[in-house]
């Protein structure tokens, strides 16, 4: 992407000195005195189909980031005779089983109990430790990238059979551990529930991700030339568990925009962007970019590529130190200082078009006017019929197929396992850049490129 825009002034300056065909004088009018106003054009909006995987082993690593230490406290010994507290011993694994999570917890258990009758006083309290696992079975939802979950408790193993001593004796519990923990069935798995949903919250995430994607970038230093994305609104569709991994689809509609010149702000305001479910999502994505160099950017760029340049004509030459650009009446204007044989100024003008089949730049109604400080100008006619304008004739149609083609290998690095943040990684496949059309404006050169491909987003290992 980063000559494209650049090709198209350079373009525009060879075509128009290669343009000998007429001397009719063109009415060169310095433009209007230029203001603060921001570039206005009229942008046609793309749309990226990013496929999501985020891997169980994601969702896991995050819950076990989230539930540490005491995860169930039950202080109440009168209502139910008993008090619990549970400790998570070990990290949680996570599988998949028909689509659900099924949540392996190792744990410790701490238990005190009340038996007996409350006849004249006769009841114990006993206290007792044990470990074990207790298997949980969830069915996902993911709704506004959070990740809820709908838990069962649907197995408890002890590692070893819980007792206590009584008298002296041993004797087994397990007879009154398993119906009340089968009471708490429900609150366990509650609680479970709730720490997945406070771990697995993506949506800052995302929003982390749409910031450094639109943050804008340098692609070519040498032409001072930007690259933004502007975020409008992002759409997903339900997410399923298979194969170990959640998947769902996402659509991003957004402005695509190169600038040359100064740095572009970043513009992305998480508050503004509107997230929308649907449904079913396109798969492919079709994006328009808009390339934008102001006047004054591009009369640099084209007066950098002409320094040290000498156009010669047997004795004659003369040497470019400067160019203008501006626009008038929908046509460009190229104001070309000259020093040598000549000393002046030679303007020109044009109305750009591209001819989509050779991929080549022309313009149509081609114009110039020599202004020069020479006494006679017929001494200056040389120029407009020798040979320094023959050789420059050589440019008189450009193809940018090349440029177009550079164009899409500058965007392959951030198809290729690009990862904007740690854990997230966007790989995809982009085809080939189309030029369609380019525009002028009072203040800037638009061009307008489109293209299509796809991509996908796979998130694992996050800190």
């Amino acid at each position: 992407m980063k000559t494209i825009i650049t090709s198209v002034v350079i373009i525009a300056t060879f075509l128009l000195l290669s343009s000998c065909a007429t001397t009719n004088k063109v009415e060169a009018l310095k433009p209007a005195p230029s203001n603060d106003s921001p570039v206005v054009f009229k942008n046609n909006t793309s749309y990226i189909a990013m496929p999501i995987e985020i891997t169980l082993k994601e969702i896991e690593s995050q819950l076990n980031k989230n539930l540490n230490g005491l995860i169930y406290n039950d202080s109440i010994l009168n209502d139910d005779k008993t008090e619990m507290k549970i400790w998570k011993t070990a990290p949680v694994k996570l599988t998949e089983k028909d689509g659900n999570i099924i949540s392996v917890i190792p744990m410790k258990i701490w238990a005190k109990f009340k038996y007996g009758t409350d006849f004249m006083g006769l009841n114990d309290t006993r206290e007792i430790n044990i470990n074990g696992t207790i298997t949980l079975n969830s069915k996902p939802h993911l709704t506004n990238w959070k990740l809820t979950t709908t838990s069962k408790l649907e197995d408890f193993e002890w590692s070893e059979s819980p007792s206590i001593l009584v008298a002296g004796r041993k004797v087994p519990i397990t007879y009154i551990i398993n119906p009340t923990l089968s009471i708490f069935k429900s609150k366990i798995a509650k609680k479970i529930d709730d720490a997945i949903n406070e771990s697995c919250d993506f949506k800052p995430q995302v929003l982390a991700v749409l910031d450094k994607l639109s943050t804008p970038f340098m692609t070519s230093e040498a032409y001072e030339t930007w690259f933004k994305m502007v975020p409008i609104e992002l759409y997903v569709t339900d997410a399923n568990l298979s194969k170990s991994k959640l998947t769902m689809q996402m659509g991003l509609k957004c402005n695509m925009q190169t600038m040359v010149g100064q740095e572009p702000k970043n513009s992305f305001d998480p508050k503004r962007i509107v997230l929308k479910p649907v449904a079913l999502i396109p798969e492919n994505t079709t994006a328009s970019v808009v390339a934008v160099s102001t006047y004054a950017s591009a009369s640099k760029i084209v007066t950098k590529n002409f320094q040290g340049q000498e156009f010669a004509s047997g004795s004659r030459k003369i040497t470019v130190q400067k160019v203008d650009l501006w626009q008038k009446d929908s046509k460009m204007i190229i104001a070309l200082s000259v020093a040598g044989s000549i000393n002046g100024t030679i303007y020109l003008s044009g109305i750009p078009n591209y001819n989509p089949i050779t991929k080549e730049i022309y313009f149509d109604q081609m114009d110039y006017v020599l202004n020069t400080k020479s006494v006679l100008m017929k001494s200056a006619n040389w120029l407009m019929q020798g040979t320094i304008l023959k050789k420059i004739q050589e440019n008189c149609r450009y193809s940018i197929k090349g440029n177009l083609e550079e164009g899409k290998k500058n965007m392959e690095p951030y198809l290729n396992n690009y990862s904007p943040m740690k854990g997230v990684f966007v790989n995809g496949t982009l085809n080939d850049f189309e030029f369609e059309k380019l525009e002028l404006t009072d203040k800037a050169i638009i061009a307008f490129i489109t293209t299509s491909g796809k991509m996908n987003i796979k998130i694992d290992g996050m800190e």
